[in-house]
C-alpha cells in the first residue's frame, strides 16, 4: 500500500524547480504544430488545497512557491508564474497534470499513470471532461513502454515517483532505459530527491550510462533550520532538453533564489552530454 501523498509537499521547493522545467520545455515544444503525447507516469492528485491540513502540517508550500513575489517574477517564467497565480488565488497549486494540461494545446494528448488509491480517483474526476486525457490507476513504470514511440508526433515524458520504495530507483533505471532505446528522440524528464546516502547517485549514473544523447542536471539546495532531516535539495535529470532551458533556468533561479525564505539557496545546472 502506498502511504505516499503529495499534498503535504505540494508547492514546495521541489515543486517549484519540477514545475519551472515542466513549463518550460512544453512551451518551447509548442513553437511547432506537431502534436504531442504528454506521459505523466506518477501523476498525482493533480491539485492541492494550499489552505489545508497537509500544507499547514509541513509548511513547504510557504517556503516555497508561497514565498515568490510575482510583482518581481523572472521573465523567462511568467508563463508558469501567471498559471500558478490563477490557482494560489483560489488557495489550491496544480500538480504537474494539471500544469501540462493548461499548457498545452487542443491537439496535444494527455496519458497519466497514478496508482495511490485516494489520488487516481481524483485525477479521474478533475480530467472526466477533457478529452485529450486519459487517467490510468496503474503502475506508470509499466504503462509508459506501450505508449512510445510515438508517430507523427512528439513525447515529452515526465517520470516523478515518490521514492518512498526503495525499488523506485532501479525501476526508473529499467523504465527510462526501455523507453528511451524505444524513442531516443523523446524528451524525457526525471525528477529525483536528495537525501541522506545519497540513492541518487547510481541511479544517475546508471541512466548516463546508456544515454548518448543531450542530457542536462538540474538541481536546487536549500540550507535552514527548518530542512534539518528532511530533503533539503532536488534535481532534475532532462535528456534532450529545448536548447535553451539551460539558459533560461539559470537566468530565472538568479531571482527565485533571492525570494525563498532560507538561510541559503543554490541552483546549479550541468551539461552532462551535449
Amino acid at each position: 500500500m502506498l502511504s505516499y501523498r503529495h499534498g503535504y509537499h505540494a508547492g514546495g521547493f521541489a515543486d517549484l524547480l519540477k514545475h519551472a522545467v515542466l513549463s518550460l520545455i512544453i512551451e518551447y515544444l509548442k513553437r511547432k504544430p506537431a502534436p504531442i503525447r504528454y506521459i505523466d507516469t506518477h501523476a498525482g492528485g493533480g491539485l492541492y488545497d494550499i489552505g489545508g491540513e497537509m500544507a499547514a502540517k509541513t509548511g513547504e508550500f510557504a517556503q516555497g512557491v508561497g514565498s515568490l513575489e510575482f510583482e518581481d517574477f523572472p521573465a523567462q517564467l511568467q508563463v508558469y508564474g501567471r498559471l500558478i497565480e490563477s490557482y494560489l488565488s483560489q488557495e489550491r497549486y496544480p500538480g504537474s497534470p494539471l500544469i501540462a494540461a493548461d499548457l498545452l494545446r487542443p491537439q496535444d494528448e494527455l496519458k497519466l499513470f497514478e496508482l495511490h488509491s485516494t489520488e487516481a480517483p481524483r485525477l479521474q474526476v478533475l480530467f472526466a471532461r477533457d478529452s485529450r486525457i486519459r487517467v490510468s490507476p496503474t503502475n506508470g513504470f509499466l504503462g509508459l513502454l506501450p505508449l512510445l514511440p510515438v508517430q507523427h508526433a512528439r513525447a515529452l515524458v515526465l517520470i516523478d515517483p515518490s521514492y518512498e520504495l526503495g525499488a523506485d530507483y532501479t525501476d526508473v533505471v529499467a523504465s527510462l532505459k526501455a523507453a528511451y532505446l524505444r524513442m531516443s528522440n523523446g524528451v524525457f524528464a526525471l525528477w529525483y530527491p536528495i537525501i541522506d546516502g545519497a540513492p541518487h547517485l547510481p541511479m544517475l549514473n546508471s541512466i548516463k550510462a546508456f544515454v548518448d544523447s543531450k542530457l542536462w542536471q538540474f538541481e536546487l539546495a536549500v540550507r535552514d533550520e527548518s530542512v534539518r532531516g528532511k530533503m533539503s535539495s532536488t534535481g532534475m535529470l532532462v535528456i534532450n532538453p529545448p536548447w535553451t532551458l539551460a539558459t533560461d533556468l539559470n537566468e530565472a533561479f538568479r531571482t527565485i533564489t533571492q525570494q525563498l525564505p532560507f538561510d541559503s539557496v543554490k541552483f546549479s545546472a550541468e551539461c552532462v552530454l551535449n
